[in-house]
């Protein structure tokens, strides 16, 4: 029997809000382990976004994301954890995000494993998706290739 903790929302539900960022490209972290070994690897800069089922991910967040990854210059390499679903594979991407506490959504950009720029839920939240996405691609343009 397992210890892990149960979902908070229905996985059935959650799914295509998952598929939005693992369709263009995105690896789930679903596990502690697995977002370390993602993290440890210190060479490609590496955007990480922290997925909810809030309305301004879905409004917000993953439409920005999908806008700002078709930009030229982007990160190597695309990661997500899902809030609310897989809960201990979030906090410990979130204890990469010192000194940013804890929000859904939230974006971090990594550069030679530190964390380089950051959007929280405030950043986001009462924003549109190309504002959010013009954000992102300045962040891509000073911290990757």
């Amino acid at each position: 029997m397992s210890s892990l903790p149960l979902p908070m929302y229905d996985p059935r539900l959650v799914q295509p809000m998952r598929d939005e960022l693992t369709r263009i490209g995105f690896t789930e972290l679903k596990t502690p382990e697995e977002v370390d070994a993602a993290l440890a690897d210190r060479g490609d800069p590496t955007l990480v976004v922290v997925n909810s089922v809030c309305g301004c991910s879905a409004r917000n967040a993953r439409p920005a994301v999908t806008l700002a990854v078709q930009h030229p210059r982007k990160p190597a390499r695309l990661l997500t954890v899902f809030a609310g679903q897989d809960a201990e594979a979030t906090a410990r991407a979130r204890s990469y995000f010192a000194p940013y506490p804890p929000s859904s959504p939230q974006i971090a950009l990594f550069k030679d494993g530190a964390l380089a720029f950051m959007l929280e839920r405030k950043n986001i939240e009462g924003r549109d998706a190309r504002t959010i996405a013009a954000d992102l691609t300045a962040a891509f343009d000073q911290y990757c290739g």
